[in-house]
């Protein structure tokens, strides 16, 4: 069952993502930092947690969760670190997905060969 609803929300989430870019003229960078600021934005309303409970990766892998896991990390590093922790919070929470996205990035572009459009 739980596979199901992380199918059936991210799909939700999918969903409405292509129809902002099928509907709208909103380009796709746009609509990544809309999808990034409305985790935060649902993290800071303590919305997002209830999502993610009900569909586990569903919601936690689209860049809902990414915004999310910036505002968790900025928070936790303002109870610590006061002021500064706006600036350093988001880096922390976020190092070990950018690391690996792009190590992972990195790894791939020996093993595949990139093709050029015609």
């Amino acid at each position: 069952m739980e596979y199901i609803k992380a199918f059936l929300v991210g799909g939700l989430i999918c969903a409405i993502v292509q129809c902002l870019l099928d509907r709208t003229k909103l380009m796709p960078g746009r609509v990544m930092v809309l999808l990034v600021c409305t985790g935060a934005v649902l993290g800071f309303c303590n919305l997002y947690e209830p999502i993610l409970e009900f569909a586990g990766a569903g919601a936690s892998v689209p860049l809902l969760g990414f915004g999310n896991v910036l505002w968790q990390g900025v928070k936790k590093a303002v109870n610590e670190n006061g002021f500064l922790g706006i600036f350093m919070g988001g880096f922390t929470a976020s190092a070990v997905g950018i690391s690996a996205a792009l190590i992972f990035g990195y790894l791939a572009s020996f093993i595949f060969e990139p093709k050029m459009k015609k």
